[in-house]
């Protein structure tokens, strides 16, 4: 008996367990039941905005590069090797400062040996005039003489000759050059196009996907977290077509810079052609004069008009003698090559010891006391963009600093590729904390509409029958409204007509609202998305 009783005392006391369990459980139950219900009865919760009379300013923000106004490349008028060149990227240097030194050692012997040969053609003209009135002059001296200057005549032919062959090879070279440049560049400018043709290729799949996501969300199929996302992955596609466009920019200006430079190699061929041909040919000429001097001495050089123009001959040997000490020194002077302007050094090709070729950069120079912003603008803007306008302009590498510039101008044609226009913006920088290559930001006020209504962009709802707001009426109830928008910047949009000043708009809501519903006005709720209504957009 009493081994019932332990068996039976647990199962009861198990047994009432169970069932108190299952009562708890059945009134959790019916409280939820009755909690849902009166949530699905009671007036949602909402966010609203009054509508307000303000100015309605429209920008237009672009993205730039700082450059300099006046860009300077150093190079030498002759070749030869650099003795000295100190000044490093990024030094200071003043107008008339020495920054480039060429070896002058064979030019100064060639200046010693030209005033030589002026002393010597003086003192032959010298000594013709002071024998000039005996008639007993020497036909074997005048002959020596004429023969020693014919012989110069022809060394001067041969050294004029050689001179020539090696500066058209220096030329020829650094045109080859300058084409393997201009292939290089055109190569860059189609990789560029193809990286552009993809990127479109992506925008166009990033934005089938937003418009796909889209649709599923205004019919409720997909979360606002996938209509983000997919409009996120469209922007980043945007900002990759739009980067891949500057890279094409970018190899294009390249392209023409070596188009410039084989322009320049070209022509400086010419000039070395047509110059050194120049002085082979006057050359030949004092060989031809030489010869006929000679030639004039030694068929009758006591009589008195001979002897005159063997006075004049002299004479002229002397002026050519002169005229080549004066090109001599020029050379040299040119050894010696100081800084036209008070700027900055941006760029330096050449070290001590290269050799410098004429025409070749060795330095490059920029002015910084004002500095050039240029920046694309679109065709629609462009119409709304006039010299003198002053703009917003502020620095990636200067941040929380703004600067105020003026148009300088705008390019009058249109690129063919992005079909947008190059403004110049001036900034002054008498500091010159502003370098050129920084990455600059600017905004254009392109419109202001003064006096009009507005509501926050986010109040907004796109409907089948155009743009529409949710009003609240004094009974807290909804009363959707149609109505026709016009101007907007980031925050605002103007209202042209279904709504006036102080009326209260829905900018926030966590259900669908309806027609007629009971809301309860609640505060903001920063970061989060109204259900069925227009996300914020972007200035225009």
């Amino acid at each position: 008996m009493k081994r019932w009783i332990y068996v039976l005392v647990p199962l009861l006391v198990l047994g009432s367990l169970i069932v108190w369990r299952l009562q708890q459980n059945k009134q959790k139950a019916q409280a939820q039941t009755a909690m849902q219900a009166a949530r699905v009865h009671s007036a949602p919760e909402v966010s609203v905005a009054a509508a307000r009379v303000q100015d309605v300013v429209q920008t237009y923000e672009g993205v730039g590069n700082v450059e300099s106004p006046e860009n300077v490349k150093i190079s030498s008028k002759i070749a030869g090797p650099i003795a000295y060149l100190q000044a490093q990227t990024g030094d200071h240097v003043t107008k008339g400062q020495l920054l480039v030194q060429i070896d002058k050692s064979d030019l100064e012997a060639q200046v010693r040996q030209q005033q030589a040969a002026v002393a010597e053609a003086k003192y032959r003209l010298s000594q013709a005039r002071i024998t000039q009135n005996p008639t007993n002059v020497s036909v074997t001296t005048q002959i020596s003489q004429q023969v020693a200057g014919l012989a110069s005549a022809q060394a001067d032919y041969n050294q004029a000759r050689q001179n020539y062959n090696e500066q058209v090879a220096a030329a020829r070279a650094a045109v080859t050059d300058a084409e393997g440049k201009v292939s290089s560049a055109q190569a860059s400018v189609a990789v560029a196009q193809a990286a552009i043709k993809s990127a479109q290729a992506n925008l166009a799949d990033a934005s089938a996907k937003y418009n796909r996501y889209e649709n599923l969300y205004q019919q409720g199929f997909v979360a606002a977290q996938d209509v983000d996302d997919a409009l996120a992955a469209k922007n980043v596609q945007q900002s990759a077509v739009d980067a891949a466009k500057s890279q094409l920019n970018a190899a294009n200006a390249a392209l023409s810079s070596a188009k410039a430079q084989l322009q320049s190699e070209q022509n400086q061929e010419h000039m070395v052609v047509n110059t050194g041909r120049a002085s082979i040919d006057d050359a030949k000429a004092k060989v031809d004069q030489a010869r006929a001097a000679l030639a004039y001495a030694r068929s009758n050089i006591a009589q008195k008009p001979a002897y005159q123009q063997n006075l004049a001959a002299l004479q002229a040997s002397v002026d050519v003698a002169e005229a080549q000490l004066k090109d001599a020194q020029a050379n040299l002077a040119y050894t010696t090559i100081t800084s036209p302007i008070d700027g900055y050094v941006t760029a330096r090709y050449m070290d001590p010891g290269s050799v410098a070729t004429a025409g070749a950069p060795i330095l490059n120079l920029v002015i910084l006391r004002a500095v050039w912003v240029t920046v694309p603008i679109p065709e629609e803007i462009s119409q709304h963009v006039t010299p003198g306008q002053p703009i917003r302009v502020t620095l990636d590498a200067l941040p929380g600093r703004a600067f105020t510039g003026q148009i300088k101008e705008i390019n009058p044609s249109a690129d063919p590729t992005s079909r947008q226009f190059a403004a110049r913006i001036v900034l002054q920088n008498p500091q010159g904390i502003i370098k050129p290559g920084m990455f600059a930001r600017i905004s254009i006020v392109t419109n202001t509409v003064h006096n009009a209504i507005v509501v926050p962009r986010e109040a907004i709802q796109q409907t089948a029958n155009g743009p529409a707001v949710n009003l609240v009426n004094a009974d807290n109830k909804i009363e959707p409204r149609p109505v026709t928008t016009g101007a907007s910047d980031p925050a605002f949009i103007q209202i042209t007509s279904g709504v006036q000043p102080g009326d209260k708009v829905v900018t926030l809501s966590a259900i669908p609202l309806r027609s007629g519903q009971a809301v309860r006005i609640g505060g903001p709720h920063p970061g989060a998305r109204s259900v069925g209504q227009a996300s914020g957009g972007t200035s225009s």
